[in-house]
């Protein structure tokens, strides 16, 4: 059997997979031996060629995103988000298989990972032809994957029809597998494309709702039914006070900057209190402290939010507006309530003084700064039923449900 070398030639090499031969492809990361995904025999070929064992499954090459549609079931909408930011390019999602991609593919199965390559002359062949592309590397099994076409021709040369020379492939690295048939989703393989930045790009798909307003004001009962509807919370002042216990160098930072504020082995906050409620300047040198340390956890639990398939959250904060948190909000909701009914629900949920509740309720910003900085507002003024309706009515809204 003649290699052929096909660099530019796609007609013949759509011409070759049609009748089912092997054609080695170029992608942005290493070159492919690919075969007509839907021919059995083709693709057992490529195991005969690369001495593949037959239990290892083989990844799908596709056009675009219309093929998740066509070739899998039970599909979650992270794989179109994922497919949105990463393809094509050097991502392989893995998804539930329908019937109609072929068992030897799936190794009996019933997952299929499917891929859309980032480079000209294969996207151009993907596009010339009605099938999806099984290409593992094209190097024999336990070889170094190849990223040109004279190191395929050195495993290859008569032992396939044709290889389409499409110069040294730009990433030198296979793809990154991501497994999202089941959550939390999962990387089976870490490769072009690092797991922070696939998870990154699920999070920043997801509705956040960012709640604000002063203390008292109801914020948690809003939060609430965020969760009743089925979104993740973080309630950043409860954040703060976890980190207090567990976070050594928060308390050693803010200890920094108000020497004996936090005595050691406690996680009593009221002289700390006692210092910034009543002087400006040290509560906004608080602020920039604990925002580092609260943004930072925000983070992490968004991120893990996204890898067990979450689509909103809502975050409640104070400090919404100044801390940047907003930022990352879809929409901001601005709790306002009158303060006599603030103070007195602090008393009762904090067992404080009228006068530390009172002050604590004048340190923080007045409602008409929500007014001016957030995209809605909702007014805690009446029964806790009323606010619970007026927050769903509203969160649904924002969602778009």
């Amino acid at each position: 059997m003649e290699t052929q070398v096909l660099s530019g030639r796609i007609s013949e090499a759509a011409d070759i997979l049609k009748s089912g031969g092997l054609v080695a492809v170029p992608t942005e990361t290493v070159y492919g031996l690919a075969a007509d995904g839907f021919n059995e025999k083709a693709v057992g070929r490529i195991f005969e060629v690369k001495g593949r064992p037959e239990n290892k499954p083989l990844s799908l090459m596709v056009p675009d995103s219309s093929a998740i549609e066509k070739l899998c079931t039970d599909v979650p909408r992270a794989a179109y988000v994922l497919a949105e930011v990463f393809w094509p390019g050097p991502l392989t999602i893995v998804l539930k298989s329908k019937n109609i991609v072929p068992a030897i593919v799936r190794a009996d199965g019933d997952t299929v990972g499917l891929r859309c390559p980032d480079h000209p002359q294969l996207q151009e062949l993907l596009h010339s032809i009605d099938f999806p592309l099984a290409a593992p590397s094209a190097n024999p099994s336990g070889a170094k994957s190849p990223v040109s076409a004279k190191e395929v021709l050195q495993y290859f040369d008569g032992k396939i029809e044709g290889i389409i020379d499409g110069g040294d492939c730009a990433v030198g690295r296979e793809s990154t597998l991501v497994d999202l048939t089941k959550t939390p989703y999962t990387i089976i393989r870490e490769g072009a494309v690092s797991a922070r930045d696939v998870f990154t790009a699920l999070a920043a798909s997801m509705t956040i709702i960012g709640i604000t307003g002063g203390t008292g004001c109801g914020k948690t009962t809003a939060l609430n039914v965020i969760k009743h509807m089925g979104g993740l919370v973080i309630d950043c002042d409860e954040v703060y006070h976890r980190l207090l216990q567990e976070s050594a160098q928060m308390r050693s930072a803010i200890n920094d900057r108000f020497p004996g504020a936090i005595q050691e082995n406690s996680h009593d906050t009221k002289a700390l209190g006692e210092i910034v409620f009543s002087n400006p300047e040290d509560l906004r040198a608080l602020n920039e402290i604990t925002h580092r340390f609260v943004g930072e956890e925000i983070e992490r639990q968004i991120l893990d939010w996204a890898r067990k398939g979450g689509e909103f959250a809502a975050i409640d904060a104070i400090a919404l507006i100044e801390s940047g948190i907003a930022n990352i909000c879809k929409a901001t909701v601005g709790v306002t309530a009158p303060a006599e009914m603030r103070i007195e629900r602090l008393m009762r949920r904090e067992n404080i003084s009228k006068e530390y509740a009172a002050l604590r309720v004048s340190a923080q910003k007045p409602d008409e700064f929500f007014a001016e900085n957030c995209d809605y507002i909702v007014s805690n003024d009446g029964s806790e039923e009323d606010f619970i309706e007026k927050c769903t009515q509203l969160f649904n809204n924002i969602i778009g449900r």
